[in-house]
């Protein structure tokens, strides 16, 4: 064999990953009883150029450690964000529910989003569904499903919630009486998504956008439909 054949010869003999791996699996105290071979090992490090196996490790802990404290703290910080909106939205429950009119609940509702520092909320139900005509008095809240259902094409697709900006006939359309309205969560009421449709609005454009959490939508959207039934009656 000629000598610059036998690193060849050797790689080739060498095992592959995959072994080396399942060896160590089968074999727990391998480390254990090699433990001084182990505290000689050095691998490669970006910065400092190479570290022992045993620094490696304990690094690499650290790290797991400190990302395991960053998701806790996130998870906290959640849990009492969640908590604190619960406590809003329950509030705000009993404060619709005391309402005396169906006037009296939509104007607490929409006091309740300026309190936000939002231009306002709105409720449309579509005509199809609520009996909304004469003398009800409540025909400014009907929305025609036909007339809705290209905005809802082009804002919502399969989702129940749109978040962002609306153009000028969307706008005329759902808020017909609203000025400077740069931004709008809205969500579709019922469990069918087919009884109308609950209107967040802010004059800032940059305010509501694709991607932001809809927990208090869903809540409100879900709640809504019942309180509307004390004072309009459904198809």
């Amino acid at each position: 064999m000629k000598p610059d054949e036998e690193p060849e010869l050797l790689k080739d003999m060498a095992p592959d990953e995959q072994s080396v791996s399942d060896y160590l699996c089968r074999n727990p105290d391998f480390f254990i009883r090699n433990a001084r071979q182990v505290e000689q090992m050095q691998v490669p490090h970006p910065v400092r150029g190479s570290v022992s196996l045993v620094e490696w490790h304990m690094a690499r802990q650290r790290n797991h450690i400190q990302q395991l404290e960053e998701e806790i703290t996130l998870l906290m910080e959640q849990a009492t964000a969640n908590q604190q909106l619960f406590g809003q939205l329950l509030a705000l429950q009993s404060h619709l529910a005391a309402a005396g009119s169906l006037q009296d609940m939509l104007e607490r509702l929409h006091r309740w989003a300026r309190g936000l520092g939002l231009a306002g909320a709105t409720v449309r139900l579509f005509s199809e569904k609520w009996l909304l005509g004469a003398p009800s008095g409540f025909t400014g809240l009907g929305l025609s499903r036909q007339a809705f259902d290209s905005l809802r094409i082009q804002r919502f697709g399969r989702r129940q919630h749109y978040l962002g900006p609306l153009n000028g006939p969307e706008l005329l359309l759902l808020l017909p009486e609203a000025k400077a309205i740069g931004s709008v969560a809205m969500s579709l009421m019922g469990e069918d998504e087919d009884l109308g449709v609950l209107i967040f609005s802010s004059r800032d454009k940059h305010h509501y956008q694709p991607g932001m959490g809809t927990e208090l939508l869903q809540y409100l959207a879900g709640m809504l439909p019942e309180l509307l039934t004390r004072w309009v009656s459904r198809q």
